[in-house]
């Protein structure tokens, strides 16, 4: 019996390192088709690694995940961020909470992460084989046979497929039966080219509401040289990623930037102000307590006094306090990162071992799935836990 893995990032890496460690004397090999192994753990939190999430209630962890919530609650009761945790910690890496729960190593260096891992592989024998880029994957009646660009090609009884969102992997996939969920992008930054508040980038709020068609996300918003980001657009772009998809990028939303008052409330409290301290301006008073550069931007630099503001000046600012409506005109990659919502077909994969239902001996791992987290360390929990569970089962099969 032997094991490939067609993938070589943190669900590929991860799965072969779980059936290594349970099976040592299987051969496993894995399959990068770049010149680079774990690159998106390298990139991820602006270089520092976003290991996982400290949410340790699997109910809650899955709450997080636009698509794969039900399937993910068994595999979390399983591998979860405490294991993540614990699993790094054992090999020497400590991890670190930020006050959003994000986890992060103690050394705010992706590099930590890669090392370990690698010398986890190196330590338990992985073979690691890179610019190996798989054309095709055949079914035989001992396993798989992988027909390589320029190489020769490969055999192997057992397969992980975790090659994220690479056509290539899906490609394979659908050959071996699967059918598949358009991947499109999730956790993106929104352009609003004719925005206003552009000048005033780099300004943020902790707290407002983006609202784009049916789907509400409340959180830090980020003002930007080309529009909105933040963990209340990220967590958007994830929550609406098909329906933004469908609108081609270009669709109206809206901004309340109060979110804990209605819009009546947010009237009745400027009219209180007015009876209050008519001779001092908004601008001043500034009640809401938002950046000041926003605040003039939001008042359209008026400069009145409150005596002087009508009823209706009134009511237009509570409105636009309330909705303040922009156009979306595209998106953009947040921080060289990319997530993709779409892949192999959910109910055909078993998420008690990650094997496929259709392919026998076929097995899953990351997000070449179609699972998808928010913003936090959600998609690299994903790929740590459905890659323990597939490696370790391909394991356990091999035992038995």
């Amino acid at each position: 019996m032997n094991l490939i893995v067609m993938g070589g990032g943190a669900a590929g890496i991860f799965s072969a390192l779980a059936a290594k460690k349970l099976h040592p004397e299987m051969p496993v090999l894995v399959l990068e088709k770049t010149a680079v192994l774990l690159s998106k753990v390298k990139i991820s939190g602006g270089g520092r690694c976003n290991v996982t999430h400290a949410c340790f209630d699997p109910g809650q962890l899955v709450k997080n995940y636009p698509r794969g919530e039900k399937e993910l609650l068994g595999p979390f009761h399983r591998f979860q961020p405490r294991d993540t945790l614990e699993w790094f910690e054992s090999r020497g890496v400590k991890l670190k909470t930020e006050s959003d729960g994000r986890m992060f190593p103690m050394t705010d260096s992706s590099s930590t992460i890669i090392d370990c891992l690698l010398s986890e592989a190196r330590k338990l024998g992985v073979e690691l084989r890179l610019r190996q880029r798989v054309e095709k994957i055949e079914g035989t009646e001992k396993g798989f046979t992988l027909y390589l660009k320029d190489l020769p090609p490969l055999s192997c009884t057992h397969l992980i497929l975790a090659s994220g969102s690479s056509p290539e992997g899906l490609a394979c996939a659908e050959a071996l039966g699967h059918n598949l969920q358009p991947p499109v992008p999730s956790l993106f930054t929104f352009n609003v080219p004719t925005s206003p508040l552009k000048e005033l980038s780099g300004v943020s709020v902790e707290s407002a509401t983006v609202t784009i068609g049916p789907y509400v996300q409340t959180g830090p918003l980020l003002i930007t040289h080309f529009g909105f980001s933040g963990p209340a657009v990220l967590k958007l772009s994830a929550w609406g990623a098909r329906y933004l998809h469908d609108q081609n990028y270009r669709t109206e939303f809206f901004i309340n930037w109060v979110p804990k008052l209605s819009q009546e409330q947010l009237l009745q409290k400027l009219f209180q102000l007015k009876e209050q301290s008519p001779q001092k301006t908004l601008f001043a008073l500034n009640p809401f307590y938002f950046p000041k550069n926003l605040w003039k931007q939001l008042l359209n630099f008026s400069e009145k006094s409150l005596a002087h503001l009508s009823k209706k000046e009134l009511q237009e600012l509570a409105q636009k306090l309330h909705a303040d409506r922009y156009l979306m005109e595209g998106k953009t990659t947040h921080k060289e990162e990319f997530v993709t919502c779409g892949g192999v077909t959910l109910k055909e994969v078993d998420f008690k071992t990650m094997q496929s239902k259709v392919c026998p001996g076929l097995y899953f791992a990351g997000e070449i799935l179609d699972i998808d987290g928010v913003t936090g360390g959600f998609n690299f929990q994903n790929a740590w836990t459905t890659g323990y569970i597939a490696g370790t089962s391909i394991s356990l099969e091999g035992r038995s």
